[in-house]
């Protein structure tokens, strides 16, 4: 079988990309695997929000095009990025284990949050990261910040920003862990939705595929992503709304905690559920359905009125 991954140009999309690759090639039914590189409208248009252009879905777009042309066979993607809804036709056929799930601080010269002097800018474009920011620290400005990896942190050793949030996840994959001043606590920051997952994406109908992929699934992190995406989608939330999720697994058991905030952090509605984790998803779900009966579904509408 020969196998062509469809992928964006960045250099953590690459090395996700490669990732994949070397566990395919470890497959006796897999011959071959060629990278497909692809830009996409999210990577190209940086001068916009992500909620003004679309949301997340646009940096897999264009992956999902070459598949149905046929000029790739699955693409690799940062889970995180992924609408809670898969398009008519397409499956997430698996991903492997979660990497770290953290948020990252990025100070410059190492500083951490709490050493930051009042009024300090940080850079980040997400609405759920700044909601749990100005909750710690209501002082603070948040400004845009898009661009891959490399660009952000050369937006901060340029001094156009104070500190900047990214995952931690990448950071670590791309060898620059070393700037990383703080790494957030699911107490101080919960995660995106399945952040620190590689997603392999298929064509619903190839089997064949979708057989040899499941070798590369990692079920315990399959059952804690389907837990937090049950959250996102029953929210109706996309990727940019200020949701955050985190499931944990002990032994049978899974806990799932998720947060709905408003960007400015003034108001905020967390809970927890735990359960079997063979229920997995649809703890996500009871659990979303209870942040809805607080009041979550007024808040995010709020949010979305307020941001366009």
């Amino acid at each position: 079988m020969k196998i062509r991954i469809a992928t964006r140009k960045s250099a953590l999309a690459l090395w996700q990309a490669e990732h994949v690759a070397d566990a395919l090639n470890a497959l006796p039914e897999v011959d071959s695997v060629d990278l497909v590189p692809l830009s996409t409208r999210g990577d190209e248009i940086l001068d916009k929000s992500l909620q003004k252009i679309g949301g997340k879905g646009l940096f897999i777009k264009e992956l999902e095009i070459a598949m149905q042309a046929g000029d790739a066979d699955i693409a690799v993607h940062s889970m995180k990025d992924v609408p809670a809804e898969m398009p008519d036709g397409f499956c997430i056929a698996a991903v492997l284990e979660r990497a770290n799930h953290a948020d990252a601080f990025v100070g410059r010269n190492g500083c951490v949050l709490s050493a930051l002097p009042e009024g300090a800018r940080i850079g980040s474009s997400s609405l759920r990261r700044q909601a749990q920011l100005k909750i710690m620290r209501p002082d603070v400005l948040i400004e845009p910040l898009r661009g891959n990896v490399n660009t952000r942190l050369s937006k901060l050793d340029n001094g156009d920003y104070d500190a900047i949030i990214l995952a931690a996840a990448g950071l670590e994959r791309l060898g620059l862990q070393h700037y990383i001043s703080q790494q957030f606590t699911p107490d101080e920051m919960l995660p995106a939705a399945a952040q620190g997952v590689i997603g392999i994406e298929c064509l619903a109908n190839n089997a064949e595929l979708r057989a040899a992929l499941e070798h590369l699934n990692h079920a315990p992190t399959a059952q804690t992503t389907a837990a937090e995406r049950a959250i996102a989608k029953t929210l109706d939330a996309s990727c940019q709304s200020p949701v955050a999720t985190h499931a944990v697994i002990d032994g049978s058991a899974i806990t799932v905690t998720a947060l709905v905030a408003m960007p400015d952090g003034s108001e905020s509605i967390r809970d927890s559920v735990q359960g079997p984790v063979v229920e997995a998803e649809n703890l996500g779900v009871e659990l979303a359905n209870r942040l809805l009966a607080s009041g979550a579904g007024e808040l995010l509408a709020d949010v979305t009125a307020s941001n366009g």
